[in-house]
């Protein structure tokens, strides 16, 4: 029995440390270009029925773009979508919200 609590609070552990390392960090600076390029390309907003938070997956037809270059590589493997004044930005593998720009 031991040995099924022990091994049930490693694999708790080991998922932890998975969802730690797809925090996504965006330094100010980053963050007012990005801000910035939504703007001036005049990126259009996604609707959705369901409110967005990380942690969501999102719909099958929701078109993720993908992530400019300048914006820089902590957030190169994601894509993104605009939506309710905020860049979203997704795994493009799971389609789960990894972080929400506000």
């Amino acid at each position: 029995m031991r040995k099924i609590v022990l091994a049930g609070i490693v694999a708790a552990m080991i998922g932890g440390t998975a969802a730690v390392a797809q925090t996504v960090v965006i330094a100010p600076d980053q963050r007012a270009q990005i801000r910035e390029y939504v703007v001036k390309e005049k990126i259009r907003p996604i609707t959705v029925k369901e409110r967005i938070a990380v942690g969501a997956v999102l719909p099958g037809d929701v078109e993720l773009a993908t992530v400019p270059a300048a914006w820089g590589p902590t957030v190169a493997p994601y894509r993104y979508v605009y939506w309710d004044d905020h860049v979203v930005f997704v795994d493009p593998a799971s389609r789960k919200v990894v972080h929400i720009l506000d």
